[in-house]
């Protein structure tokens, strides 16, 4: 199939720009530089999606800026459909500083008061775009001020009643909440609509305030209409729940750099097999097969700086698990 004939995913949210310091293991002030990494989970999910060949959209705003028409560049050189991206006039393209720690984890501050992302209004929607989604992609940032979170759930509904696969990574940003209570309230408050989820062990413990990341933790979040939980563990892999049965599959090892994008390539992976054919999701063998490609791509990821450079392609993918 070509690229174009392949169902689309489409992914919703925020795109941003990391400011990410030349030198790692230093705080922010320490950082004698920083490069320009754009990012945005939804978007990093998004251009994971076409680099492997899928068919994938954005839907979400940037600022009328140089910013914001440089990420709206990126996704269009990524294969990323740009009939969903928005400009706004009156607010800027949200900006994040992140500082990366010696073991290759970060922290973020983030400059959005308010950023063209949260101003994304209901009636703006592509709703034509929406509509033909097979798979719609979306985290929880996109909740956290209106109207940005009205636009989210009208989305989420247009693209549900349309037939779409419900996919949803809450991708936790906690500087960006008001408060840890809202954001659990908020990140749970659409938890029973997706059919997929993804979320760290870092989420689940956050999520249901359990220190033991295990399979009775990780089934409190279950609910009747999920088809897949999956919960990423780093380097240890990921586990996967399904109503029949359940697992985890392997890391691949190498030198991680770089975390960033790691779970957005993962996800866009595991969305790009699954699109055309949802029955994986009832066939242990497959599933776990699309697991370990996804666990591949997320690997890949974490060998370079920035999320975007990094997002492999398929025959990358496939020599690193012909390595293995």
């Amino acid at each position: 199939m070509m690229a174009n004939e392949k169902g689309l995913i489409v992914s919703f949210g925020e795109m941003l720009i990391d400011f990410v310091p030349t030198v790692s293991g230093v705080s922010l002030a320490e950082a004698p530089a920083f490069l320009k990494a754009p990012g945005g989970a939804p978007a990093n999910v998004a251009i994971a999606v076409a680099r492997l060949g899928g068919n994938s959209s954005f839907v979400g705003k940037l600022g009328d800026d140089e910013f914001g028409h440089m990420l709206a560049g990126i996704l269009k050189e990524n294969g990323v459909s740009g009939q969903g991206i928005l400009f706004d006039q009156n607010a800027r393209t949200a900006l994040a500083f992140v500082t990366l720690r010696a073991d290759g984890e970060r922290e973020f501050m983030f400059y959005r008061n308010p950023s063209a992302d949260m101003l994304l209004k209901p009636e703006e929607l592509n709703l034509e775009l929406i509509r033909s989604a097979k798979v719609f992609h979306y985290g929880s940032i996109s909740l956290i001020v209106e109207p940005c979170r009205s636009a989210h759930l009208k989305a989420m509904e247009v693209a549900k009643d349309a037939g779409a696969l419900l996919s949803y990574d809450p991708n936790l940003r906690l500087p960006l909440w008001p408060s840890p209570e809202e954001a659990r309230e908020q990140i749970m408050s659409i938890w029973e609509k997706a059919e997929v989820i993804k979320v760290s062990d870092v989420e689940l413990e956050f999520l249901t305030g359990n220190p033991n990341i295990d399979d009775e933790s990780a089934m409190t979040l279950w609910h009747p209409n999920l088809k897949l939980l999956l919960v990423t563990l780093g380097e240890k892999g990921c586990r996967y729940y399904t109503k029949n049965f359940r697992g985890c599959v392997e890391a691949f090892h190498v030198t991680a750099v770089d975390t960033t994008g790691a779970g957005d390539s993962f996800v866009g992976a595991l969305l790009a097999k699954i699109v055309d054919d949802q029955s994986v999701l009832d066939d242990e063998q497959r599933l776990r097969e699309v697991l370990k490609f996804a666990n591949a791509c997320g690997a890949i990821t974490t060998t370079q700086k920035g999320a975007i450079p990094a997002l492999p392609t398929e025959s990358e993918v496939l020599a690193l698990i012909k390595e293995a």
